[in-house]
């Protein structure tokens, strides 16, 4: 035991414990004040600086995803204006700082964006920067898609109702069409992949489908070839519309094309019931009834010879290139005896292709596709 903690004799000082165990107490206790006394000071300062940085500034990492859309042309404040009643940020001011901070007045670009709620000034920045978060808008027009069927795939890809691209496709003026368009853009809204600039607007579109189906047909020289086959462009586009509602393969397309050709030739009527479809606006069978080729329109090729009145749809370039480019053949007629192979028969007279269209019946009593 410690000498402070006994007399000379060796037995416990209980005075002297007792004192050192008051004093080892106020110190203690001192400690207790001080510590808490500090924490307390802590929280007071820290909910300061929270209160005085949330005051134009969010902190932490934000909530939930929220999509926003600049605007050509929209400014730096305008943004922070449009990010803060989005809940983006907390402010513009903040955002106008942050901005500056990072010199990035002009890499803020127009688009739309994936951000995130309530997230500091610096950072809403550093995500606009960050072509990873930019939502690009795009449409895709599969081959052969009348311009109806067009309408409905804008609407569900961008958000234009089709009302109002039906709308946009009344001034014709605007778009550029060849001459041997006749002002229609039926054949002429050529079938891609497209970027869609924001805000999107059906006549954007639509200008650039056209603008892209003169650079298909210049790169092929539609016009010169279409004079070296003694036939309009237009008849052409016609031609590859038809190919593309009638045939599911493209190593097919020249062959088909010589039997359009063919028949053009004999003076026979093309029968091709693709075009009562497009005669009756419906496009999701295969054959047609007795009923539907008696349709009175200059579309229905079982009434009318020669080629229908216009495009029944619009084609893409192998289409028009078969068009072009008909297969040597003296095939006159063809039917697709089997819709999932694509197998294709051609014959030369009727009496063969009755024989083909046989086949075709038999596929029928087990599908539902014809």
């Amino acid at each position: 035991m410690s000498p402070r903690f006994t007399d000379n004799e060796g037995r416990f000082h209980w005075g002297q414990i007792g004192y050192r165990a008051r004093s080892a107490f106020a110190v203690i206790l001192s400690l207790t004040v001080l510590v808490g006394g500090g924490l307390v000071v802590y929280n007071i300062i820290n909910d300061a600086y929270i209160e005085w940085r949330t005051t134009e500034d969010f902190i932490g990492e934000g909530t939930t995803d929220v999509e926003v859309l600049i605007e050509q042309g929209m400014g730096i404040t305008q943004i922070g204006d449009m990010l803060t009643e989005a809940g983006v940020v907390r402010s513009t001011k903040a955002f106008r700082d942050a901005v500056s901070e990072a010199d990035a007045a002009n890499k803020v670009q127009a688009g739309r964006f994936k951000l995130k709620k309530q997230v500091p000034a610096e950072k809403a920045v550093q995500m606009l920067l960050n072509p990873a978060n930019q939502i690009r808008l795009q449409v895709t027009f599969p081959e052969g898609k009348t311009m109806t069927q067009q309408r409905d795939i804008i609407a569900a890809s961008v958000g234009i109702k089709a009302e109002d691209v039906a709308e946009a496709e009344k001034d014709v003026t605007q778009y550029g069409l060849p001459g041997y368009a006749n002002d229609k853009l039926e054949g002429f809204l050529f079938p891609s992949t497209y970027q869609v600039v924001e805000p999107p607007r059906a006549s954007s579109i639509i200008k650039t489908q056209v603008d892209q189906f003169n650079k298909v047909a210049s790169e092929i020289n539609l016009e010169a070839r279409a004079a070296e086959l003694g036939r309009s462009p237009r008849d052409i586009v016609i031609v590859a519309s038809i190919l593309e509602k009638e045939v599911n393969k493209d190593d097919l397309l020249p062959q088909v094309s010589a039997v359009i050709y063919n028949r053009l030739k004999a003076n026979e009527k093309l029968e091709m019931d693709s075009t009562v479809h497009y005669a009756i606006g419906q496009y999701d069978k295969v054959t047609t009834t007795a009923e539907d080729r008696k349709v009175n329109s200059p579309y229905n090729t079982y009434r009318n010879p020669g080629l229908p009145a216009g495009p029944i749809g619009n084609p893409g370039k192998a289409a028009l290139e078969a068009a072009l480019t008909p297969a040597d053949s003296k095939a006159k007629f063809f039917v697709t005896v089997n819709l999932e192979t694509g197998e294709t028969r051609f014959a030369e007279t009727y009496e063969e292709h009755q024989k083909n269209v046989k086949l075709f019946q038999k596929y029928c009593e087990t599908s539902d596709r014809c």
